[in-house]
């Protein structure tokens, strides 16, 4: 299986690294901020961070999901503004993140600092069916806080 990685900025390669695995147990991909000049982001700002990047997926059975780095979030309370990003197989153009800062401090991105993670999963495409009844459960139709606090 291969991910196919387009380069639509001169930046990457040069002073944006291409996304890259930290460890061998990663599951995901770091994505790198594709930025000429440091951005700031105040507080409870929302940003768009290009990557520099786009990609073909393996195939319509597959989904790019970006989601938030753990350091970013929890110590400076850097997060995606749409909680996480779904690549769709079809999706061509340049990846984008969305990121707000929760915190009462601003925050400086630089160029080429890791800003979102993204991971590759399998997408399961069940047939739809409209059905008058759904099999019976122990919870049934409980809501938030239904099993416990």
């Amino acid at each position: 299986m291969k991910l196919k990685l387009k380069a639509v900025s001169p930046l990457v390669g040069q002073l944006v690294p291409l996304p890259s695995r930290a460890t061998a147990g990663s599951a995901g991909w770091d994505l790198y901020a594709c930025l000429e000049e440091e951005l700031t982001v105040a507080p409870r700002q929302l940003v768009t961070i290009p990557t520099g990047i786009a990609m073909a997926l393996p195939g319509p059975e597959y989904v790019g999901l970006i989601f938030s780095r753990s350091g970013l979030g929890v110590k400076h309370g850097i997060s995606l503004s749409n909680g996480v990003g779904v690549i769709d197989s079809d999706y061509r153009g340049e990846l984008l993140v969305g990121l707000t800062n929760l915190s009462d401090v601003p925050y400086t991105i630089k160029p080429g600092d890791r800003i979102a993670q993204l991971v590759v999963m399998p997408v399961a495409l069940p047939q739809v069916e409209l059905v008058a009844e759904l099999d019976q459960t122990h919870r049934g139709d409980g809501g938030f806080g239904s099993t416990g606090q």
